[in-house]
């Protein structure tokens, strides 16, 4: 579909994918860089696993992807959680891990460590969160699927949740990766066509506690893996086209034991007030670029303004009207970036709302 200089034959790789693996299972090993970004690498078991407590640590090269020195170069990699392969099928399988240094502590990078400790520590609470992820999918050239050739479509409108040619571009990259998902056991809740033609979002959640992050990050790379094989790009970037288009984003929705109860909006009033007095402090760490895109039009807030409102989508927090109306439920947070990290933007939400913990501060946009 997508012009690509990357060369692949389905049906010859077919023939080697359907081969006996004589008992042996492919373990792929994902870890999140020092970019932001995503790497793998796989390593063979000699039988399969049903629980990532049975896997190996592993390490690799951590002056490569932007994480270590090269005179002191080993990142080491502990597992966390475990999905089926979508790729490779039968028992192979997708291992999430955590980034730790020689010297026994979590990375400079490794915001899971912190962000579990205080899930931990708010467990009593049963945090809910739900994360709507956007992404703009691009071309080899780099610009929006579809489009012109250094050109711009008509003006949106259309787009959202669009149906047919010219409306919506690159659908079967969509629905690959989110068969890809079910596939693998993510909690993915569903998918629509956004604002800016090529644009896109799925949704994950609810998950409770540390599981949002973990499921989300693993959803971003079955996304990425999927592109690939149609030769696609993704990007997360908050503002990928300059001028009157919508950016992307990471809208969070969070509820907790007190806010799903009867009266339960006086909780939520009272996290929103909290999350006010935080706004920079939130602002740092809910991803790079924001500027761009919360201006105050193409439904965000200006970026140093905080606010919050009922089906306000203008809002730094939007309070769903039905939960107006029953008095309890959620709210969205329309601040994070769709480059932001879910651990730092679910951590410090918990971390404003209850308090934060013993040498945890996810507030600092710098370890």
């Amino acid at each position: 579909m997508a012009e690509s200089t990357t060369i692949s034959n389905t049906e010859n790789l077919m023939k080697y994918m359907k081969l006996d693996q004589k008992g042996a299972v492919l373990a792929e090993y994902i870890w999140i860089d020092g970019t932001n970004g995503v790497r793998t690498k796989t390593k063979t078991l000699s039988k399969p696993v049903k629980d990532y407590k049975e896997l190996p640590e592993w390490n690799f090269d951590g002056s490569s992807t932007g994480q270590a020195p090269g005179d002191n170069s080993d990142v080491y990699i502990r597992p966390v959680a475990i999905f089926p392969d979508p790729f490779r099928g039968g028992d192979n399988i997708l291992v999430l891990t955590e980034t730790w240094d020689p010297d026994g502590t979590p990375n400079k990078f490794n915001y899971r460590h912190e962000c579990d400790r205080l899930m931990e520590a708010n467990a009593k609470h049963e945090p809910w969160f739900g994360l709507e992820q956007e992404y703009t999918i691009l071309g080899s050239d780099g610009w929006p699927y579809g489009w012109p050739k250094g050109g711009y479509p008509a003006p949106q409108g259309p787009y959202y949740c669009g149906v047919g040619t010219g409306k919506v571009f690159c659908r079967d990259i969509v629905e690959a990766h989110y068969k890809a998902c079910l596939y693998a056991g993510i909690k993915i809740s569903g998918v629509n066509a956004e604002v800016m033609p090529s644009q896109w979002e799925f949704q994950v959640g609810p998950c409770e506690g540390i599981e949002l992050g973990d499921h989300l990050w693993v959803a971003r790379y079955l996304l990425y893996r999927v592109a690939e094989e149609f030769g696609a790009k993704i990007t997360i970037e908050p503002k990928p086209i300059k001028g009157d288009w919508n950016g992307t984003g990471l809208h969070t929705n969070v509820s907790t034991a007190e806010m799903r109860k009867e009266g339960g909006m006086k909780a939520i009033e009272e996290a929103c007030k909290k999350l006010g007095e935080r706004n920079e402090e939130h602002i740092l760490v809910y991803g790079e670029g924001n500027a761009e895109r919360m201006t105050g039009e193409h439904e965000t807030a200006s970026i140093d303004k905080f606010s919050y409102g009922i089906a306000n989508r203008g809002a730094s927090i939007r309070i769903p009207r039905q939960c107006a109306k029953e008095g309890k439920g959620y709210f969205e947070d329309r601040r994070p970036a769709s480059n932001g990290d879910p651990y730092r933007i679910t951590g410090v939400i918990l971390e404003t709302i209850f308090g934060g913990i013993e040498d945890v501060d996810l507030s600092k946009a710098e370890k």
